[in-house]
């Protein structure tokens, strides 16, 4: 029986992450001013406007629009920001998560990246294409049996021609981009466009998470990761979860490793630590798992967060939950 497996990308002009990366980059700013920064942003854009509204509880006042104006051109700018409930802030204050949640990690031994291919190779291609176009853009691979099967790309001001000839081009030079037949291009099969980004469409903060994770075939716990600092587990311990399955596929010589971490709102110690390598359960050892352990291990209060809205969280060495 035939094996398929498919998965997408976007480039950081799509609407969702435009987005993401304002969510982002209002965190990073607080950060680098106050590294105990409690942050929530949800950013939502589109046809001129952007709209911000979440919590911040910082000793230090962002300036915004400048912030949203970089990303997303000039836009008119709506903001409704309040402080963190103290509730919600009680427990953080006290050492436990932000909230509930269940956090997947995952790494295989299938790319250097440690993640599937399916989802290197629509990376890999989307980030190829955008330097040549920086704009809107979607990418799309198919594997059959590992094998690429066929190729999907739309990218915004991109001749139909030109854009073929630079898929073929990163095909032939992509050297995980295996294939034994012939593969079906699908290149702008709509047609030619030059309506993209915020002009064409919306976009909103977290709704691209399982790019922004290991693709399709892999479970994902749920919560988005962008506009939150890292007292919320749902980036901190997904980010811890990523350097376990990390650690254990490597000293374990695995093929495919999957962890789960869960933790409760107010809660120090997660309520499951979990990890399957090559298909045998067992539990977690050797990490201190709470939310102020998963935050020096891994150095969480620094600004460096941007940058991961723009092609995926994991997969990247300048990130030290991925090495």
């Amino acid at each position: 029986m035939s094996k398929f497996r498919t998965a997408e990308s976007v480039s950081p002009k799509h609407p969702d992450k435009l987005c993401d990366q304002i969510s982002d980059a209002i965190l990073d700013a607080h950060l680098d001013k106050d590294p105990n920064s409690r942050v929530a942003i949800e950013t939502v854009g589109g046809h001129g406007k952007v709209f911000l509204v979440g919590e911040v509880t910082s000793n230090h006042k962002v300036e915004i629009d400048p912030i949203v104006k970089r990303i997303a051109g000039n836009v008119e700018i709506e903001v409704r920001i309040a402080h963190q409930s103290p509730e919600i802030a009680q427990g953080i204050d006290d050492g436990g998560a932000g909230d509930q949640g269940i956090m997947v990690g995952y790494a295989c031994n299938e790319t250097p990246q440690l993640l599937p291919l399916e989802t290197v190779l629509a990376r890999s291609l989307n980030q190829y294409l955008f330097e040549r176009w920086p704009f809107d853009g979607k990418t799309q691979v198919t594997l059959k049996n590992g094998l690429i099967q066929s190729v999907v790309a739309s990218f915004q001001n991109a001749k139909h021609k030109e854009l073929e000839i630079a898929v073929k081009n990163w095909h032939q030079n992509e050297p995980l981009a295996r294939n034994d037949e012939p593969i079906s291009y699908c290149i702008n099969p709509a047609g030619d466009w030059h309506i993209g980004g915020f002009e064409a469409d919306t976009g909103l903060t977290g709704r691209k998470l399982v790019i922004d994770n290991y693709g399709p075939h892999i479970p994902v716990g749920g919560g988005a990761f962008s506009g939150k600092d890292p007292s919320k587990v749902d980036r901190s311990a997904a980010y811890m979860a990523r350097k376990i399955a990390v650690d254990y596929l490597k000293k374990r010589d695995g093929k495919e490793v999957f962890v789960e971490l869960a933790y409760a709102i107010g809660k120090i110690d997660p309520l499951e630590a979990s990890v399957i390598v090559n298909g045998k359960p067992e539990l977690v050892t050797g990490y201190n798992l709470t939310p102020k352990g998963i935050i020096e291990f891994l150095d969480l209060k620094k600004p460096q967060y941007e940058q991961t809205a723009r092609y995926g969280h994991f997969g990247h060495k300048e990130f030290v939950w991925d090495i």
